[in-house]
């Protein structure tokens, strides 16, 4: 009997298939004495459209919404139906007594694999390799530790909850606007959300009215002490002109500390790589991911920063491989608690350099991945340091009444600093005791502005998804948002009255429950939809790139229910998501609130007053609108009313006309909203198999629109 591996992708599949001494090349799988490994292509089992439900789900209708399916759907995709059918034809060998999902190590690799297993009418026992890198000794000892399938049953639960919750409000919610505004608006469950921060921050950028303000320096004979913000040029040109001399009032030195960063996590590694090196998350991630398969980084989809403890005795081996990748000296004393702890770590422990880096060139490697690589093995370095101390100085002096502050720093250890690229700079004040009169050798009135909020960055961004719901209480239930304007809900339920900015951009402390707004394994994905859905747009100011919402993301968050793009709310569904992953909620559970949702949400919607001249088509006005004026344009599915709060509409594929073969075209419609009917020549008659002549009439009665045929004009 043989054991069939399924990776998730051909080059993993490769990999495993060496280390298994697997050799003997087929046409979609390799097979070898005592096993088969083969390989998805990605997702090979996704789910169907709405049409594929019924029929009348292929025309966009409010009035079908919500479409929650009675049971769930897929379809192998046509393009990846050759592999498919290998995988399909591999599971139901007889000689195959069990099945390996050795697809990635997560969520979404446990979806993958578990699809294609239904789908594939597959009932033979799964084992699960469960591996953080690539390297022929962790495949190896995978192989030694592979568990029951069914110890992921709950990560399987929370993938398939994902799955369905994105295809329910994505669905339901895109088809509701799309036919509300009468254009195509793509909403998504955390792609929304996202959006609404960075519209947020805008709004906060374009009120924010800057202030002047005004300080005086005073150069003391080798370093400045400064004044407090003075509101009035003409206070601080008299403070500066009655000052010849300052009496040193207080002299206060602390020693301070600050201990290394942790190893990098993907979400804190994509930062960094944005900060320093300019590279996109979506970038970072595939740089990333290609090392992982060239065994040169372990797993890159996690969102731990610690090792586990067992691996304490290994870190000093993964500090040799990063100082190899830097050519660069380790620290004298590798300090390994600091840098392992099993409760900080959940599926996979944070990214560190494999010892196959430590032997390669990284000249050798494209110039993304070389400098991502050195990232990670430069935080390695700064994980396992000691903590970077000094020394701070505050004088105060004074002069009239008038108080300017002094300070300065003396580095006594650089610690883990010294693999920092800007090292920090002394500026180290002279002794100075108190009652000191020093002389002021000259002075000057510096002017400054307050400053608005800043711009969204890719870096700030993550940060502001990581930690989407980490410091805000979250409502009981999603029907509080239906309907109901978002400014309006956020200051019910903010604790400062809706004016904070969403999601700190600091770092939240280690400890904080994060409840965040996708994983770090989508969040990439998510920036990178926005961008392509046209509701964002990258902008370079300086060095900087920052993520600009465009006019018609604007318009799209301003008509949107709160429910829909609350990052609390939706970082509360991605932290059930958890539970289920944990086997601490019940998946139906989890269900059946998207459920509800989505039917409040398609039931109670009520367009936004107004709201076309927040979406104007550009297009042509065919007519008016016989119901309410407005300009009635042509559209791929027929003629609709501009104005939201009308639903006058002229189906191209109405059954009365083309079960008599009569095209709708821009000129009928035209003659049809002018006059309300149009002679008509060729109507096939569905009784008598010929054709005929008549006018053809249209009525509407505010509510229903019906075509019949005035034969005065025309003959039978």
């Amino acid at each position: 009997m043989k054991r069939l591996v399924i990776a998730e992708k051909p080059s993993v599949a490769m990999s495993i298939a060496a280390v298994l001494g697997v050799k003997d090349r087929k046409d979609g799988y390799m097979e070898g004495a005592d096993t088969i490994v083969s390989w998805c292509v990605g997702h090979l089992a996704a789910l169907v459209g709405p049409e594929a439900y019924s029929e009348k789900f292929a025309k966009w209708d409010r009035a079908d919404l919500p479409i929650i399916p009675a049971e769930w759907k897929y379809k192998v995709p046509r393009d990846k139906h050759t592999q498919f059918e290998v995988l399909r034809r591999l599971m139901g060998r007889e000689d195959v007594s069990e099945v390996v999902n050795a697809c990635d190590a997560g969520r979404e690799g446990e979806l993958i694999f578990r699809n294609v297993y239904a789908e594939a009418g597959c009932a033979k026992p799964i084992l699960r390799l469960w591996i953080s890198s690539m390297e022929d000794s962790a495949i190896v000892d995978g192989f030694k530790a592979l568990r029951p399938g069914a110890e992921y049953d709950d990560l399987f639960a929370a993938a398939r909850c994902r799955e369905w919750a994105d295809w329910l409000v994505g669905i339901n919610a895109t088809r509701l606007f799309s036919v509300v505004y009468h254009r195509t608006l793509k909403v998504g469950r955390v792609m929304s959300p996202t959006l609404a921060m960075l519209v947020e921050r805008e709004a906060q950028i374009s009120a924010f009215t800057p202030e002047k303000f005004y300080t005086v320096e005073l150069d003391l004979g080798g370093f400045t002490a400064e004044s407090e913000r003075i509101a009035k040029k003409a206070d601080a040109d008299a403070i500066l002109r009655n000052t010849s001399s300052v009496t040193v009032k207080s002299v206060n030195s602390k020693e301070k500390s600050e201990k290394a960063p942790a190893l990098y996590d993907l979400t804190t590694l994509q930062r960094e790589a944005n900060r320093a090196l300019g590279y996109t998350a979506q970038q970072t991630l595939d740089y990333l991911q290609s090392l992982y398969e060239k065994k040169l980084c372990t797993y890159p989809r996690t969102d731990s920063r610690y090792l586990t403890d067992d691996m304490a005795d290994s870190v000093a081996s993964i500090v040799d491989y990063a100082a190899a990748v830097l050519r660069e000296a380790a620290p004298g004393t590798v300090n390994a608690a600091q840098v392992c702890d099993s409760r900080k770590v959940s599926d996979h422990h944070a990214i560190v350099p494999t010892a196959v880096a430590g032997k390669t060139d990284p000249a050798s490697l494209p110039s993304g991945e070389r400098e991502v690589l050195m990232l990670v093995s430069r935080q390695v370095l700064r994980a396992v340091s000691g903590a970077y101390r000094c020394e701070e100085t505050s004088a105060v002096v004074e002069c009239a009444g008038q108080t300017f502050t002094a300070k300065g720093k003396v580095t006594l250890d650089m610690g883990w600093k010294v693999y920092a690229d800007n090292e920090a700079k002394n500026s180290e004040l002279p002794a100075l005791r108190n009652g000191d009169i020093l002389p002021v050798t000259s002075g000057k009135v510096r002017e400054g502005k307050t400053t608005p909020p800043s711009h969204f960055t890719e870096d700030t961004l993550l940060s502001a998804m990581e930690t989407a719901g980490a410091n805000y209480g979250v409502p009981a239930k999603s029907s509080d948002f239906v309907g109901k304007g978002g400014a309006a809900e956020r200051a019910r339920f903010s604790p400062s009255g809706g004016n904070e900015r969403y999601g700190a951009c600091d770092d939240a402390p280690e400890d904080a429950e994060r409840k965040g707004l996708g994983t770090p394994a989508t969040r990439a994905g998510i920036i990178e939809k926005l961008i392509a859905t046209g509701f964002v747009e990258r902008k370079k100011a300086k060095k900087t790139v920052n993520l600009i919402p465009t006019g018609i993301g604007v318009s799209l968050v301003t008509v949107l229910p709160a429910q829909l793009q609350s990052p609390l709310l939706t970082a509360e569904w991605e932290n059930r998501l958890k539970m289920v992953e944990r086997g601490e909620l019940d998946p139906e559970s989890f269900m059946e609130d998207i459920c509800r949702m989505v039917r409040e949400l398609t039931d109670k919607y009520t367009p936004v007053p107004g709201a076309e001249v927040l979406f104007p088509s550009g297009r042509e006005a065919v007519g008016k609108c016989p119901r309410c004026g407005g300009d009635v344009t042509e559209s791929k599915q027929g003629f609709f009313c501009e104005k939201n709060d009308c639903r006058f509409a002229l189906w191209k594929d109405n059954k009365f006309l083309t079960g008599k073969k009569i095209t709708l075209t821009k000129k009928l419609a035209a003659e049809l909203l002018k006059n309300g009917r149009a002679f008509v020549k060729g109507i096939w008659s569905e009784k008598t198999g010929k054709t005929f002549d008549a006018t053809l009439t249209l009525t509407d009665d505010g509510k229903l629109t019906r075509y019949g045929f005035d034969f005065k004009e025309g003959s039978a």
